[in-house]
């Protein structure tokens, strides 16, 4: 198996579940050294309050064929994340791939309500955590990542700029934070086009995440009877496959043609030719768009 990041260094901010734990992942099976760091680890859950840990992550990487290296941060707090990069710096003397996958709001979200019925402190804490801790590790971890050219750093967030542009997502919080992502990739792209680095946003489609799969009652080796529910859920995609999403991105050497764009996992994958791990390609959002958002009866042919 080729290892295009051997030699390169990553860190996954938000890694200890969904998305993010994949993302590590696929970043170690492609050779990387990743730093997975979350809130969550075996010493203590976050309010979050799921068994999954950053140590387990990095277990992950490592077993995948890079190196995984677990820190607990809280990103909220900008001492941490100051002395995360400075622990990166020390140890590397440099920073390949950063990936802003902080999120933590669900149990904060309050889904169909206006906004004169939403509670506010939830709804700022749900902010805080989905945006101020993506600009506070930015803040820091950039300084390292300019050293050289070719650097990546992905903006991981929940849709593409052209379906949030279009469509109200279920929540005013939970629409702004998305939004909101979704432009500090394109904010970083024009302040490390100079330094020879790319921003990217990007968005998996519908994910089956360790909460989403318990959601539906089913595991990932039957996740199928999850149609039973709703019978979209066969677009439905493994976190790997965003994973890979981001893998090819970092190796791809012309990745500046993506700078300051907003993709999702599945156009990635027509363009660099990965899958996910039964070897389909599902295209997710195109999936909402042309049948979900359509009104259509429920049907996956030539979406995966």
């Amino acid at each position: 198996m080729t290892q295009p990041l051997t030699g390169k260094i990553a860190l996954v901010a938000g890694a200890t579940r969904g998305a993010g734990r994949q993302i590590a992942v696929q970043l170690g099976a492609a050779g990387a050294t990743v730093y997975a760091t979350g809130r969550s680890s075996r010493a203590g859950r976050s309010e979050m309050d799921r068994p999954e840990t950053i140590e387990e992550t990095a277990e992950l990487v490592t077993a995948a064929g890079g190196t995984g290296i677990a820190v607990q941060v809280d990103h909220l707090v900008p001492e941490q994340v100051r002395d995360l990069i400075a622990r990166i710096d020390a140890e590397q003397g440099r920073l390949d791939v950063l990936v802003n996958d902080i999120w933590g709001g669900d149990p904060l979200v309050t889904w169909n309500k206006p906004l004169w019925e939403q509670p506010l402190d939830a709804g700022f804490r749900t902010l805080r955590l989905a945006v101020d801790t993506h600009i506070i590790t930015s803040h820091f971890a950039l300084p390292l990542l300019i050293r050289r050219p070719g650097g990546l750093v992905v903006e991981m967030g929940d849709g593409t700029k052209a379906y949030n542009d279009d469509n109200y997502r279920l929540s005013v919080f939970y629409d702004l934070a998305k939004v909101s992502v979704n432009r500090l990739a394109f904010s970083q792209a024009h302040e490390l086009k100079p330094h020879g680095c790319t921003a990217v946003a990007l968005t998996p489609g519908w994910i089956r995440s360790e909460a989403m799969l318990e959601h539906f009652g089913v595991t990932e080796d039957n996740w199928r009877d999850g149609a039973a529910t709703d019978p979209n859920f066969l677009i439905s995609e493994t976190p790997a496959f965003v994973g890979r999403a981001v893998a090819a991105l970092a190796a791809d050497e012309d990745k500046a043609r993506w700078n300051g764009q907003s993709v999702d996992a599945g156009t990635l994958s027509k363009v660099y030719g990965f899958t996910d791990v039964d070897g389909s390609q599902p295209e997710g959002f195109r999936y909402i768009v042309e049948v979900v958002d359509a009104g259509k009866p429920a049907d996956v042919t030539g979406y995966r």
